[in-house]
């Protein structure tokens, strides 16, 4: 058979294939690479951006079927509904006598209250009052509204699942048919009875998969990472704690790991990198994080985003007060699927060489 009439046979073949909807492994670039390769990139929202656009979503934004909350879209991921690969992050606002009207949805949800008191989160009939730096939880399919009966504004971040969910197609979204869910709880009612340090009720049977206790106050937090001050910490990430299920202790959500870390003064971390992203929000400090040779320069108030598999390394540039990061991450997901993997950088002494340095105009 000569080189013509063989090439021929291929061409008929591939036709009849594709007609089929089928494609040989051999016409297709390889989706198997020698490590991740995520879309997403890293960025951040500096908090005087998000503090001039947050307070004009409240002027010319009213609430209606849907919250004042500002979705974060990663640059990298091409206008998809997503902070990473995995989760997206918001700001919301809601400002004095409002109510965000109660729905619920399968991506399961958290609240980090930046700032302002008093509003609430009513979880299936609890209301859930907030704190600046309070963690509060809406677990997956669980009706929820916000209400704000002060006379200040309340402002928070949201982070959810919502891009995994969307990845698995197990999106559920409905409206309760009024705009709040009738009160069948005492006000902070999972707090009273699940937020006792390392003491869990034993006349409660039930574990379910998302934390009971939907309320994680600043207060306990800011206890918690003070008492650890003089301890060794991690070279990478130093004094980091996670919130956990009081029950079980691991992650508050099946999808989602929360984390509160404390960077003491001066401290230079080395750098590492892990299968999984994060998103970090700067409870207070300031600092900056290296992330594949880019520096990211941060201080209050400022929302930082953080792919997958990327090199990293944090700063407290302060001398006498310590820094504090809380984020969100999609590690519970990697590790039930026997995926995830960390690695530290052992070059030049655990440290990267600046590159770039991020710019709200260059961004």
């Amino acid at each position: 058979m000569t080189r013509q009439a063989l090439t021929d046979v291929e061409a008929d073949f591939h036709e009849r294939m594709h007609a089929t909807h089928m494609h040989g492994l051999w016409e297709l670039a390889s989706e198997m690479t020698r490590h991740p390769e995520p879309k997403a990139i890293p960025h951040m929202w500096k908090s005087s951006v998000l503090e001039a656009m947050v307070r004009e979503s409240g002027e010319v934004v009213p609430v209606g079927e849907e919250r004042r909350a500002l979705q974060l879209f990663n640059p990298g991921l091409d206008g998809r509904w997503a902070t990473t690969n995995t989760m997206i992050a918001a700001v919301q606002l809601l400002l004095p006598g409002e109510v965000a009207r109660a729905h619920r949805h399968t991506p399961t949800a958290i609240r980090f209250i930046m700032t302002g008191e008093g509003a609430y989160t009513a979880v299936d009939g609890e209301r859930v009052y907030m704190a600046p730096g309070d963690l509060i939880l809406t677990p997956s399919w669980a009706w929820h509204d916000h209400g704000n009966e002060t006379d200040k504004p309340v402002v928070w971040m949201d982070g959810l699942d919502i891009p995994l969910v969307q990845t698995l197609n197990a999106m559920f979204f409905q409206m309760y048919d009024q705009p709040q869910v009738p009160l069948s709880k005492a006000d902070n009612a999972s707090a009273h009875l699940y937020g006792h340090v390392s003491l869990s009720p034993t006349w409660v049977k039930e574990r379910p998969r998302s934390s009971p206790l939907l309320l994680y106050s600043w207060e306990q937090t800011r206890h918690s990472l003070a008492a650890l001050g003089d301890a060794a910490g991690d070279a990478h990430d130093d004094i980091a704690l996670e919130y956990t299920h009081p029950q079980t202790g691991r992650s508050v959500l099946p999808t989602m790991a929360c984390w509160i870390q404390m960077l003491r003064p001066a401290e230079r971390l080395r750098a590492h990198r892990h299968t999984g992203s994060a998103v970090y929000y700067v409870v207070q400090g300031s600092g900056e994080t290296i992330i594949d040779g880019g520096r990211f320069p941060w201080e209050k108030g400022d929302i930082i985003t953080l792919p997958a598999w990327a090199l990293h390394e944090h700063a407290n540039l302060g001398t006498r007060d310590p820094a504090v990061l809380f984020s969100i991450q999609d590690r519970p997901v990697l590790e039930a699927l026997g995926l995830y993997r960390e690695e530290a950088y052992t070059e030049h002494g655990g440290h990267q060489t600046v590159t770039s340095t991020f710019s709200v105009a260059r961004a």
